[in-house]
C-alpha cells in the first residue's frame, strides 16, 4: 500500500497592496499544502492568465483600482465554474459581505484574521462549505432570500444587453463569454425578477433607469 502526499492546494491572490499580498502569500507559504501559483495587483493580470495560473482558490480583494473584486469574482467563475472565491477584505458592513456571497464568493474574511483562520477558510471552502469569520458572522450574515433575489452586477450588465434588443449570441461576443453563460444568466434574471418575456425585460430595464445615457429609444 503506497502512501502519496497530498497534492498541494493551488492558491491565486489579487490584492492591489503589494505588502499586503506579499505578507499572505509568505504566510500561506509556511504549509506544506498549500501552493501559491500568484501574487496579482490587478484583477486583470489574473483573469488574462488564469489558466496558466490553474487555482483551486483564489483570495480575492474588494475594492482595487480597474476591475473590483466583485466583478472579478463573476467573471472568474464564468471561466472556470469550480474556482472557490475566498474575499479577503477590510470592510466588515452586512452590505459587503451581502453582495460578495451573491456574486458567488464562497467566503468572506477580514483582512486582519490570525493567521490559522486564513487556513482554516481556504480549507473549508475547499471542501465546499461557506466559511464567514467571527467578524463578518452572525448579525452581519445576509439572509438567504436577500441574496437569492438581487441582480448580480454581471446580471445587470447583461439585462442591459438584452434591453438593447441583442440576441444571447450577441452578448456573448460582446462579454466574451459563451452562449450557454448567457442563457444560464438570462434564466437567472428572468426568475429573480419574475418576467418571462424580452418586452417585459425591456420594459424593466426602461422603468429601473437601467437603458438611462444609453441613446437607447424603445
Amino acid at each position: 500500500m503506497t502512501n502519496e502526499a497530498a497534492v498541494p492546494i493551488k492558491v491565486l491572490i489579487i490584492d492591489d497592496h503589494p505588502m499586503v499580498a506579499e505578507g499572505i502569500q509568505s504566510i500561506l507559504e509556511s504549509y506544506e499544502d498549500l501552493h501559491v501559483v500568484g501574487n496579482c495587483n490587478a484583477a486583470q493580470d489574473a483573469i488574462d492568465n488564469l489558466d496558466a495560473y490553474d487555482p483551486d482558490v483564489i483570495l480575492m480583494d474588494l475594492n482595487m483600482p480597474g476591475m473590483g473584486g466583485l466583478t472579478a469574482t463573476e467573471i472568474v467563475l464564468e471561466k472556470r465554474p469550480g474556482t472557490r472565491i475566498l474575499v479577503l477584505s477590510m470592510h466588515d458592513s452586512a452590505e459587503y459581505i451581502a453582495s460578495a456571497l451573491s456574486h458567488g464568493a464562497m467566503g468572506y474574511i477580514l483582512k486582519d484574521v490570525p493567521t490559522d483562520e486564513i487556513k482554516e477558510a481556504i480549507d473549508a471552502v475547499m471542501a465546499g462549505q461557506r466559511y464567514l469569520c467571527t467578524g463578518a458572522s452572525g448579525s452581519l450574515e445576509p439572509k438567504e432570500d436577500d441574496m437569492r433575489e438581487a441582480l448580480t452586477g454581471r446580471e445587470q450588465t447583461i439585462l442591459l444587453q438584452l434591453a438593447q434588443g441583442k440576441s444571447n449570441k450577441e452578448v456573448a461576443i460582446a462579454l466574451d463569454i459563451s452562449v450557454r453563460t448567457v442563457e444560464t444568466h438570462r434564466k437567472n434574471i428572468k426568475r429573480k425578477l419574475g418576467i418571462s418575456s424580452t418586452a417585459g425585460l425591456t420594459r424593466y430595464a426602461m422603468e429601473h433607469g437601467v437603458l438611462q445615457g444609453t441613446g437607447v429609444n424603445v
